[in-house]
């Protein structure tokens, strides 16, 4: 039998007879390697540790408290968890059991539905089957085979799991014990491994294979950690995220609402739209300053630009489309670099206008499943801070190191300053030769590489146009937001007819770098209340002051603090009713205004206020005049702030 060639991770070389096993390797190294060791890792790939290696590759021996082995105990938790269920509630057929974020969930099969109270039941089964420490196995079988046993076991979802399998593919089957299951892999060496720190989260309804013409099932939601203090943190951060839900606070603040004539489209009112626009406002200043030019194209054009720039043959599933009476098809625009590209087109342009900066706040229309729509954070009519600059492929470095500054600059001002960034390279379902993409991949590296950045990779997760760049906000309690994005595209334009002039005299295609800041505006605000639970910063509140009478004789006094307020730009209102002051208070504390001025008789014959904050118990009594003069200079926004102090 030949040799393989291992080579492990301090770049040590061990020939090894083919087939060897990861296990069979440990052991020869240390019995408490062997011990520790739950997968390995192959060229990069997780792998079962039993499974034989027949190829040179480079190896690395996964521990349980590895961060590698946190995908595979969730993994083996929600194995666990189906093998549960099913000893719990025999006839329960299990379908499809991912890891997500943060944990797993498995979809199941049950005439009767599943309560909250089933959840500390399947916990305690899932207990003893850890305890029993099962060995995981696999088998590799025939698909005639596989289909017979899921067929013989009543479970008729398998079937079709099994015929999506490609031909040639092999079809795996993992068992612990006697229970076993369809299953692509890896797993720990045994369900021992999963250890302590789980717990089921909650129950929902999915529709099998997320079509809505197909039976509903029952989704189970749990999470699993590497240690019980690990588990502790994520189950007090999602404590804290209830009480940051921003449909909650949404509602508290009486700043939107949804209805199901317009499912996953916002009803903004008066105060959820002063919060918009002032994110608009912010992001138009900033845009002015750095040179943009701000447009507007139409919401919707006809079929054939959208087939010409690729949107018909990769996105046409998520668009609403629309036929007139004299038979022209029409599709609201999903996105607005089509459109941006006209207004390129309008007028002849040389290499001396370029780069060429264009803005818009655009309103995008793209069908979300509605199991998929949840509050502001996934909607499918939003507003994008959407902007294409076109460039030479010179200038694509320059621009892209000047926009991740931009970027940075902006989270900063929202109290956002841990950001991580992935660089997306391309998908499968893409537009454009492969030539093209390792242009606009290399470009877009060098520039990650000029700014300096550190970044992950997001293998496959680029747009269908280009690779992208991906900038990830950590907010106030750990949670990652992906919110702006970077992208350079050098198939679009080419795809629409853009050109430039060069120096030679030559039409050149521009390359068009597309940039979205916040990204949707709807999704960016629902970040903001969660990340500031609802307490935002004075310059952003859409209420920003009351002011609250103790007794109505000093009703006139306030109305004439209000007047001052608004002459100096701060969004503010008056609370005359006949009400305990109490009561207003809480009230108002409920809607997160941030600063209440309290005024009585005493106040309105002395000119003064009594300024209270939100979360304080702490009064001030000042001045009128002082008064207005802090607010108005608290509630100056950032970047306005800086520009003053510059000048």
């Amino acid at each position: 039998m030949s040799d393989v060639s291992l080579t492990f991770p301090d770049g040590a070389k061990r020939a090894v007879p083919k087939g060897t096993t990861g296990l069979d390797i440990a052991k020869s190294i240390s019995p408490s390697l062997a011990k520790r060791t739950v997968a390995m890792s192959l060229d990069g790939e997780l792998a079962d540790l039993y499974a034989p290696i027949n190829t040179d590759a480079s190896i690395k021996f996964i521990a349980r408290t590895d961060k590698e082995a946190l995908e595979l105990i969730r993994h083996d938790a929600a194995h666990v968890m189906a093998e549960a269920v099913q000893e719990l509630y025999p006839g329960t057929q299990v379908t499809i059991g991912p890891v997500i974020d943060n944990g797993f969930y498995y979809d199941f099969a049950r005439d009767e539905p599943f309560t909250p109270e089933d959840l500390p039941k399947i916990e305690a089964k899932m207990r003893e089957i850890i305890a029993r420490d099962s060995p995981f196995s696999c088998d590799v079988m025939e698909r005639a085979a596989a289909k017979k046993l899921f067929r013989d076991k009543g479970e008729i979802y398998k079937l079709e799991l099994i015929d999506a399998i490609p031909q040639g593919e092999e079809i795996r089957i993992y068992s612990q014990r006697e229970w076993l299951d369809l299953c692509r892999g890896p797993h720990m060496t045994s369900t021992g491994k999963v250890g302590k720190a789980f717990k089921l989260l909650k129950i929902a309804g999915a529709y099998w294979r997320g079509d809505s013409t197909r039976p509903m099932l029952q989704r189970i939601y749990g999470t699993a950690w590497a240690s019980e203090e690990d588990l502790a943190a994520y189950l007090h951060q999602i404590e804290e995220a209830e009480k940051r839900d921003h449909r909650r606070l949404g509602r508290e603040m009486d700043l939107y609402h949804f209805q199901e004539e317009a499912p996953g489209a916002v009803f903004w009112h008066p105060k959820g739209w002063a919060l918009f626009t002032a994110l608009i406002g912010y992001m138009r200043r900033r845009q002015n300053a750095w040179g943009y030019v701000e447009v507007n194209s139409p919401d919707m054009m006809e079929r054939t630009l959208w087939e010409q720039s690729g949107h018909w043959e990769k996105f046409a599933e998520n668009m609403y489309i629309a036929e007139t009476p004299d038979e022209r098809v029409y599709c609201c625009k999903p996105m607005n670099c089509p459109g941006h590209v006209q207004i390129f087109k309008h007028g002849l342009k040389s290499y001396r206008d370029l780069p060429l900066s264009i803005a818009e706040f655009g309103k995008v229309h793209r069908y979300e499943p509605s199991g998929a729509l949840h509050g502001l954070l996934r909607v499918r009519h939003f507003t994008q801070d959407d902007a294409h600059i076109f460039c030479t492929e010179d200038q694509i470095t320059e621009e892209c190191v000047k926009l991740n500054e931009q970027m940075l600059s902006i989270y900063r001002d929202f109290g956002f300053d841990d950001v991580r960034i992935k660089f997306s390279d391309r998908p499968a379902k893409r537009v454009g030769a492969d030539h093209v993409w390792d242009k606009a991949e290399a470009a877009l590296k060098r520039a990650v590489e000029a700014a300096g950045l550190d970044y992950e990779l997001n293998p496959g997760e680029g747009a269908f146009y280009g690779p992208k760049l991906e900038y990830v906000l950590r907010d106030a309690i750990g949670r990652d937001w992906q919110c702006g994005t970077i992208q350079v595209d050098l198939n679009m334009p080419e795809r629409l007819g853009a050109f430039y002039i060069g120096p030679d005299g030559e039409k050149k295609t521009p390359v068009m770098i597309h940039r979205a800041m916040f990204g949707s505006l709807e999704r960016f605000t629902g970040i903001l209340v969660e990340h500031y639970a609802g307490h935002l910063p004075l310059w952003l509140a859409p209420v920003q002051a009351v002011v609250a009478t103790i007794v109505s004789d000093a009703d006139g006094y306030a109305e004439r603090v209000l007047d001052r307020l608004k002459a100096v730009g701060l969004r503010a209102e008056a609370d005359l009713r006949n009400e305990k002051i109490n009561y207003k208070v809480r009230e108002h504390s409920v809607a997160k205004v941030p600063v209440l001025l309290v005024v009585g008789k005493r106040e309105a014959e002395d000119g003064t206020v009594s300024v209270r904050r939100l979360g304080s118990q702490a009064q001030e009594v000042m001045s009128l005049d002082a008064a207005v003069a802090m607010l108005a200079d608290e509630a100056v926004p950032p970047d306005l702030r800086r520009a003053a102090k510059a000048a």
